[in-house]
């Protein structure tokens, strides 16, 4: 039930949205970067195609797999905390709703108070339980996420983002291909920015240009080493 007048927050412990944005982000710069890298070492379109593509892919999975991996373990981890948490609930309820009532005292709530609510909190088993996640773990047990959905956010929008960048060398290639998918791969890193900025509150400004620094740092420096062993290796 929503309360008039009182704001309410975005769920930013879920790890698909998270997953989403951070793809798109690390498909663009990592793979402009690649496709960069390659087009300073070598001339031929078809090297730099392929180059791309096999980024993307090997991004897109690698992206996937980790996000995975670690989401399901940290699950697996909440998982494992809140059954020793039942179990002390259970066995030890005298000294959980002790600790809890500590916490609440720590927190500068009067001590006849904080004992008052920690005995209300200790009576409902689910709702204690709950609380002492909350207090000692800092996670919200509803909101753990979904491993599989959060792979497959991040597989997506991986690709999506190391897509962009390639476009041009699907339709053209040499120096105009280069500057196009630079600037294009730029420019999708100061949108993702905002984006940043929007769902954080913060400037979009500021945000959109620290994106487009990194991006440009990223493809400058891969450019130039590949333009060196280029030369070295010819």
């Amino acid at each position: 039930m929503k309360v008039q007048g009182v704001h309410y927050h975005r769920d930013v412990q879920d790890g698909t949205a998270r997953a989403a944005v951070f793809g798109i982000s690390d498909g663009l710069v990592s793979n402009v970067s690649l496709i960069l890298g390659i087009a300073g070492a070598s001339t031929d379109p078809s090297i730099i195609r392929v180059a791309g593509i096999s980024g993307l892919l090997a991004g897109a999975i690698s992206m996937a797999a980790g996000e995975y991996v670690s989401l399901q373990a940290q699950k697996e981890l909440v998982e494992r905390e809140l059954l020793i948490e039942k179990e002390s609930i259970d066995t030890n309820l005298e000294d959980e709703t002790a600790e809890l009532k500590a916490i609440y005292e720590e927190r500068g709530i009067d001590s006849d108070l904080a004992g008052e609510v920690a005995r209300q909190i200790m009576s409902n088993s689910e709702i204690a339980l709950e609380v002492h996640i909350r207090e000692e773990l800092g996670v919200n047990p509803e909101q753990l996420g979904n491993p599989l959905m959060a792979a497959a956010s991040s597989f997506v929008s991986f690709s999506f983002g190391a897509f962009v960048p390639l476009i041009p060398w699907l339709v053209g290639e040499g120096n105009s291909a280069i500057w196009t998918s630079a600037i294009v791969g730029i420019a999708c890193t100061a949108l993702v920015g905002g984006v940043l900025a929007q769902l954080s509150g913060r400037s979009l400004f500021k945000t959109s240009l620290r994106q487009m620094l990194v991006a440009a740092g990223a493809c400058s420096a891969t450019y130039l080493i590949g333009s060196l062993l280029g030369t070295s290796i010819g």
